[in-house]
């Protein structure tokens, strides 16, 4: 199972508190942050979170570039969403919501960062361990959360490079130079993810 970290996760390996916590706590501690984000509703309380995330991400020792890349995907979501909000819910809540999803991510990201893949499936499959009695396979069913928390950063991250490519050719504001390019970079990417299952005896 070692071998899907590279398949799955975006681990940096290292030795700090948050490394050796068990997959099950980060996940349960992982929960328990995302509840208490909804429940704060200040602005001022948020940035209170936003600095224990600046603080966990430091206790982690993973790096600002690893730590940007969590939260580099969705930047324009979040311009956007802002945006949105400040039309409909005024500066308070427009900071508020913004702040609540961009730590969320940040918060997810951490703990993908700092926990193997091989552990976090481990930590899921035991989860799902009830749905054998309705006949699913709980490793296929970690496995498949597992890519599917991956594929988010992987997609946005071909995007990113769609774009700085139509930026390069002067074709930035065509829709179809964007989205055709990224179909089939995803497709390739499917396609690849798929041969390496397949050779792990993870096709069917």
């Amino acid at each position: 199972m070692s071998g899907l970290n590279s398949l799955t996760g975006a681990y940096v390996p290292g030795s700090s508190v948050l490394h050796r916590l068990p997959a099950g706590v980060k996940l349960a501690a992982l929960a328990a942050a995302c509840t208490t984000l909804v429940l704060l509703r200040t602005p001022a309380a948020l940035a209170v979170a936003a600095a224990v995330t600046a603080a966990l991400y430091a206790l982690s020792r993973v790096g600002v570039a690893a730590a940007w890349a969590q939260v580099r995907p969705v930047r324009w979501f979040a311009v956007a969403l802002f945006g949105m909000q400040l039309v409909f819910a005024g500066l308070d809540g427009a900071i508020s919501t913004t702040l609540r999803v961009v730590l969320a991510v940040a918060l997810a990201g951490l703990v993908t960062l700092t926990t193997r893949t091989a552990d976090m499936m481990r930590t899921l499959e035991w989860c799902l361990s009830p749905v054998r009695f309705v006949g699913l396979d709980p490793f296929r069913l970690s496995l498949l959360l597992s890519l599917t928390v991956r594929s988010v950063p992987v997609v946005a991250g071909l995007a990113a490079r769609v774009r700085e490519a139509q930026r390069a050719r002067g074709v930035e504001r065509s829709l179809r130079a964007f989205a055709v390019p990224l179909v089939v970079s995803s497709l390739r990417h499917a396609d690849a993810l798929g041969e390496a299952l397949s050779a792990r005896g993870l096709d069917d």
